[in-house]
């Protein structure tokens, strides 16, 4: 298993969808821990590790009791803390042993169940998540990507890349416009501010968008991503990306797509729209995977970087030693996009 820093299991990661989680306990990795997401019948979420800790089988495989989940082995029925409530077969005069099983704390917002995996339900979610007004959001996806977490974060981030991965749906190769990036650290994480390139040469740009009066990069310690468009005319559209480790290797997306002041049901998003973006997800995918698999060819290797990549030193430190890089500053570069 990988060895995360320890700071990063008092933070908060989304681990599912809401709508996924139905009738029958589901199994998800965070950190590379197995946990299993559940809503009894008398409707409270919880998410417990899973493991039953009589004889090891997975809660997962178990049932939705009233007050939590049975285990499938022996039906060791547990509450939605991690507590043994019962034992078929025990006699009523009989103690229950003093077992339980760990709790992770465990929240929803906006579609998405966000898990604790120090099992304290304190602190916040990500900043970004109370920009959105209600009803904005468009779609919620979920998926992941082979890939390291901050490869996956700097892979949304990165403008660089479109030319080649998405030639003609995010930027044409042979139309780079000079333009500006500020970096700009705070306590929670940083944003990069474009100036100087109103419109933007795809053909996500020229279906679906208009001039733009600004455009930024967000990124909220962990995980928390997203692009953000302001338009002339008053519109707004967010791109948020959500990245959870599973394993080393393996990070959970969680994309949602928000939009204000705008005409842009969601039929429409998702008949028009999506399929072009969902275009755009995969050929990330393939890449991030190409990467990741010649990394393991290569192991302990350190890529060179230039005044370009502009995010992966903050993402990459604070993954490394669970804090902000102390030497970040605000900066400017120039750069062809």
């Amino acid at each position: 298993m990988t060895t995360w820093h320890a700071s990063h299991y008092a933070r908060w990661f989304p681990a599912l969808c809401t709508d996924r989680l139905g009738h029958k306990p589901v199994a998800v990795t965070v950190l590379d821990r197995p946990i299993v997401l559940g809503r009894a019948r008398d409707g409270r979420l919880f998410a417990l590790e899973d493991r039953c800790p009589h004889r090891h089988a997975p809660l997962s495989a178990g049932t939705f009791t009233e007050s939590g989940i049975a285990c499938p082995y022996h039906g060791w029925r547990f509450d939605a803390d991690g507590r043994l409530c019962e034992i078929p077969g025990m006699p009523a005069d009989c103690p229950l042993p003093q077992v339980r099983v760990r709790n992770i704390a465990v929240r929803e917002h906006d579609g998405l169940i966000w898990l604790r995996l120090d099992g304290r339900d304190e602190g916040a979610l990500p900043r970004m998540l109370s920009e959105n007004s209600p009803g904005s959001r468009r779609f919620l996806w979920q998926t992941q990507w082979q890939a390291h977490i901050v490869d996956a974060i700097e892979n949304f981030l990165d403008p660089l890349h479109t030319h080649w991965i998405h030639p003609g749906l995010v930027r044409s190769g042979g139309e780079r416009q000079p333009m500006t990036a500020r970096f700009e650290p705070d306590d929670a994480g940083f944003k990069v501010i474009y100036r100087d390139q109103p419109r933007q040469s795809g053909l996500l740009y020229r279906l679906f968008e208009s001039p733009r009066e600004s455009e930024q990069a967000i990124f909220d310690a962990p995980g928390s991503a997203q692009i953000e468009y302001r338009y002339v005319n008053g519109g707004i559209v967010r791109i948020s990306l959500h990245f959870t480790p599973q394993t080393r290797d393996i990070t959970s997306v969680f994309a949602s797509l928000h939009v204000e002041n705008r005409w842009a049901p969601a039929w429409l998003v998702r008949r028009v729209v999506w399929p072009l973006l969902k275009r755009v997800n995969d050929q990330d995918a393939r890449m991030l995977a190409m990467q990741s698999a010649n990394l393991q060819r290569f192991p302990g290797v350190r890529g060179a970087s230039t005044q370009l990549d502009l995010v992966r030193p903050w993402v990459e430190t604070f993954w490394t030693t669970g804090e902000a890089p102390a030497d970040a500053q605000a900066h400017e570069v120039r750069i062809l996009l």
